[in-house]
């Protein structure tokens, strides 16, 4: 299969070549009309009761969230005459303003919930006008921001909101993108010298980024015609495509250097390159795409944007890899080399360094795996007291606008966020007050609004129909405002208190931020196990396939857990609990990791360590194979990928640190976590466990079951 690929490249160089950049920019002139469809939401479980208590709200009750929250701090007395004209006056100004259907505030409607406590501020809630797609509302939450949030006459206005927020991300990633880029691009670019020793080889890996990324941007455009899609998923392609990039590059490069080293041959070089280095690469890709691809079985289309993200780049690096980047090799032959920075001879040597660390390892196997095991299990220790939670207006810098404003509201207000529970018509309103009367009870529940009465406490008053929360023609409605934050682990805590309550008929749903968070939550928790199950046996089969070994895939699992829980534990220690922040920047602390990140990190950060879990078996595998027994094949196999393993590594996780200069606290905690994953995987456990433990094992490392060789001589994929 793989020599019929390189022969055929080889054969048709040229129009394989042309046809590439030309597929390549088609993809991407149509893959930048994505941009504009992107959205920074998608946290939520759109299959669960807080999402029909949302939807039904909206529908039945003609109720939604207001697009812009403005606090108006009139410097006095809010019922002052001057602070009255002063804000009503600007409120006036904002009501101008297009695409704005309607606003209340405290100075229209006289509700005692939205002054401040110190009665010196009021909150105004704009609508914007019904039917405005995503980019007409954050085009006038950005000029509502940029025109009102300032001090003028007598007044400083904040302006925050959820359409504020959700610009307010978007902007900041735009912006932060465009700085990393600005650093790893260079930074890369000076590695890639050094590490391919050679000006046009270090030119190699763009070959295989350029069409990974736009052909990503190619399928997401086509994705964002038919689903939601998040913008968090630009930093997953562009990162993850420089760094299988230069990671297959590498790989590719390495071995045809040491395929013409030997018979000064380019078409041999290329298609015996193909045939063995591009296996590993197909396997290596493939195992990729599948723990992405696991994604896909979380409600939230936050996490679904990064399986159809990943898995595009993942395929489109490894088409690249088997198809343009051998043919590129082909033309350029000999001057692969040309324009060398390195002194020296640049092909890879049979021995050194790597060779010499394996060596070593495995003379005190033991040592090396108690010592590094210990290791692991330290940085892990953390995150036994990690804590979740969801991204809110705290994920930005301190100083943006759109996080003052949220501040401002939090501290200053009532909770503007209330739980909502619908509660089947059917019910009188008499036992709609007695529940409503026992969710009061509970001890964060402030007070209920139901359609005739206020609940506070133990006490019942009558409303004016002005007043109350009307009823629909399907359902009763009642709003409890609460003590806590909405999505964090205490309104988890809430939310299912309140569930366990029993409810007077069947079909009540409980819902609001705090439901949504909590349903959020579960869909992930709920899934959990699937996900786990679908990473764990996709493992196994592809890399039993790739080394007919019942152990050592059973072994890469095991390894990835323990660099998993390592890398969880640092982030714990980081971003949990407030510490390094001279490594990743300022950022605010709140005492909880974002949910939706933390497993984003993590199988991004498994997928890649099987990258190099490959790289490496790929070669001891073919020294024992040539009849090497373990400890030869391994000290061989690690001198021959060692050092492509570590500069990959090194050269990907200068792409993700790079994210840690954004001012979004996730994209922070993404660059954190999969570069120091990375890092960990290709030195500690690639350098010293991996080879301790084949050590130990011996020949018990190709172990199968008759059976599974039966299968494996029939199915397993060879050269």
């Amino acid at each position: 299969m793989f020599e019929n690929i390189g022969q055929f490249v080889v054969k048709h160089r040229k129009g394989v070549f042309i046809g590439y950049l030309i597929s390549v920019l088609v993809a991407g002139v149509i893959g930048a009309g994505m941009f504009g469809s992107l959205k920074s939401q998608g946290y939520d479980d759109l299959g669960s009761d807080s999402a029909a208590v949302d939807q039904l709200l909206k529908s039945d009750f003609d109720t939604r969230d207001a697009s812009v929250i403005l606090v108006i701090d009139t410097l006095a007395s809010i019922d002052d005459p001057d602070s009255v004209t002063a804000a009503t006056d600007l409120l006036e100004k904002v009501a101008d303003e297009e695409n704005i259907e309607s606003i209340v505030s405290y100075w229209n409607s006289g509700q005692e919930s939205l002054k401040s406590f110190d009665g010196n501020a009021g909150l105004a809630l704009v609508y914007f006008t019904k039917g405005l797609d995503s980019e007409q509302a954050a085009a006038t939450a950005k000029n509502i921001q940029d025109t009102y949030d300032k001090e003028s006459a007598g007044t400083r206005a904040y302006v925050g909101g959820i359409e504020v927020l959700y610009e307010a991300i978007n902007g900041q990633i735009r912006d932060d993108l465009k700085i990393a880029e600005a650093i790893a691009i260079p930074l890369n670019v000076l590695m890639l010298l050094f590490v391919f020793g050679a000006a046009v080889a270090a030119g190699l890996p763009m070959v295989v980024a350029l069409g990974s990324i736009a052909g990503s941007f190619f399928v997401l455009f086509l994705v964002t015609q038919f689903t939601d899609v998040s913008v968090f998923a630009l930093n997953l392609i562009t990162g993850l495509g420089l760094g299988l990039g230069i990671d297959y590059a590498l790989l590719i490069v390495n071995r045809y250097r040491e395929e013409l080293a030997r018979t000064n041959d380019v078409n041999a070089s290329v298609i015996k390159t193909v045939t063995t280095a591009g296996r590993t690469v197909f396997f290596s890709g493939l195992t990729v795409a599948l723990v992405l691809a696991s994604m896909i079985l979380f409600p939230q289309y936050f996490l679904k944007s990064f399986a159809y993200a990943g898995v595009s780049v993942v395929l489109f690096a490894v088409l690249a890899s088997l198809i343009a980047l051998p043919a590129t090799l082909a033309l350029l032959g000999h001057k692969v080399d040309k324009f060398k920075i390195r002194r020296g001879d640049l092909k890879p040597k049979e021995s050194g360094a790597w060779s010499s660390l394996a060596t070593a390892v495995m003379k005190r196997p033991l040592l090396i795996i108690v010592g590094t095991v210990t290791l692991l299990v330290t940085l892990a220790s953390p995150a036994l007291d990690a804590k979740f939670s969801q991204v809110d207006d705290r994920v930005l810098p301190a100083s943006n606008p759109a996080a003052i404003a949220s501040d401002q509201i939090r501290d200053r207000f009532e909770s503007q966020i209330p739980v909502e529970v619908l509660v089947p018509i059917s019910v009188s309103i008499a036992d709609v007050n007695e529940y409503a009367k026992t969710l009061v009870a509970d001890q964060n529940v402030v007070s209920a609004f139901t359609s005739d009465s206020f609940i506070e406490g133990e006490t019942v008053s009558p409303l004016p129909p002005e007043q109350a929360v009307a009823a629909s023609q399907a359902h009763h409605r009642i709003t409890l405002y609460t003590d806590v934050e909405s999505r964090n682990m205490d309104a988890q805590d809430l939310i299912l208190r309140l569930r366990a309550i029993e409810p007077p008929v069947d079909g009540t749903l409980i819902g609001g931020q705090a439901a949504i968070f909590t349903d959020s939550q579960a869909g992930i928790s709920d899934n959990l196990p699937e996900v786990l199950g679908w990473l764990t046996i996709a493992t196994l089969i592809i890399l039993f396939l790739f080394t007919g070994s019942a152990i050592l895939p059973i072994k890469a699992v095991i390894l990835n857990m323990l660099s998993l829980g390592a890398t969880l534990g640092v982030l714990v220690w980081v971003f949990q609990d407030g510490n390094a922040m001279w490594l990743v920047g300022d950022f605010t602390v709140t005492g909880s990791l974002d949910t939706s990140t933390l497993v984003l990190v993590a199988i991004v950060a498994f997928g890649l360590s099987m990258d190099y879990e490959l790289f490496l078996l790929s070669r001891i595998k073919e020294e024992h194979d040539n009849g090497a027994d373990t400890t030869t094949s391994v000290s061989a196999g690690l001198q021959k990928s060692g050092r492509i393993i570590t500069a990959a590594a090194v050269l990907i996780a200068i792409v993700f640190a790079c994210f840690m200069t954004s001012g979004v606290t996730s994209i922070k905690m993404l660059g954190l976590g999969i570069s120091f994953a990375i890092l960990l995987d290709a030195t500690v456990v690639r350098g010293l466990l991996v080879p301790a433990l084949m050590r130990v094992a011996g020949d018990w490392n190709w172990w199968a079951p008759k059976p599974l060789r039966k299968l494996h001589a029939r199915f397993g994929i060879n050269e």
